[in-house]
């Protein structure tokens, strides 16, 4: 498995992913993906990856800004996403990996993942890459009817002072 930056060209695969996860219903509130300039607008241009099993796109993850307001600057939202073909197989640890890497040369000193507490894997993958768990928000959104809680993680760098 190779991980390498995400092209335009890799949009397909990385929707098809990305509404894989949404169909699992413990993913993201999104119940639908965007087109591409929706989405290339809305994540960052520095910290975005893809990971290649022979040819084919295994996983992606990407940052994007928390807010626009220059003090929060070094603090991003992380997005991680894993075939179903390819879920237990390390993708998402080494995906992230290389994003946390990206992202401190990017002088980020904050990453943050929402994340549903059903979604114990991404949790556990988070956590496994340093992040800690700092509070449940509870009923922070309605998805098909319920409220659901977020679990909020972050990741403080040691390297970016």
């Amino acid at each position: 498995m190779t991980v390498s930056p995400m092209l335009r060209e890799h949009w397909p695969a990385v929707r098809a992913i990305y509404l894989e996860g949404i169909a699992t219903g413990d993913a993201t509130f999104q119940q639908t993906a965007p087109d591409w300039d929706e989405w290339d607008g809305g994540h960052l241009a520095a910290c975005r990856r893809v990971a290649h099993d022979e040819a084919d796109v295994a996983g992606w993850a990407a940052l994007s800004a928390i807010s626009r307001r220059p003090v929060y600057v070094g603090i991003a939202e992380v997005s991680v996403y894993v075939a179903e073909r390819s879920r237990g197989k390390g993708v998402g640890k080494a995906l992230l990996a290389q994003l946390i890497r990206q992202s401190e040369q990017a002088c980020f000193w904050t990453l943050q993942a929402g994340i549903f507490p059903e979604n114990v894997a991404s949790i556990a993958l988070h956590e496994s890459q340093g992040f800690r768990l700092v509070g449940i928000r509870e009923r922070l959104g309605r998805m098909n009817g319920r409220w659901r809680d977020v679990c909020l993680l972050e990741r403080r760098s040691p390297l970016i002072e």
